[in-house]
């Protein structure tokens, strides 16, 4: 069931209303007693997920993340490889030129 807010127009009372879909929306204003209540048009609702659980990847298995890990480690220690090799290269041609 959604909440709905109403204000009133003649003492500008706002307040919440929890009410079925269905259910007509009410007249009489609860603090000053007019009929001048009005339900207002709300920006509507919206998921929010907290927590864990919402994605694929939430639920791999220990297997797989610890190969994950490996390949990340390997990938990154093939970068410093090249890394050095530039360098050394880089050196090569700096001691060639003198």
């Amino acid at each position: 069931m959604p909440t709905y807010d109403y204000e009133c127009d003649a003492c500008h009372h706002a307040f919440e209303l929890f009410q079925s879909i269905t259910a007509k929306h009410i007249r009489k204003c609860p603090e000053c007693g007019k009929l001048k209540l009005k339900r207002l048009i709300g920006a509507g609702s919206t998921i929010i997920f907290k927590g864990s659980g919402f994605y694929q990847t939430d639920y791999r298995s220990e297997e797989y993340k610890t190969r994950q890990k490996a390949e990340k480690s390997s990938s990154t220690a093939d970068k410093k490889d090249k890394k050095e090799s530039k360098t050394t290269k880089k050196e090569t041609k700096q001691n060639a030129k003198d």
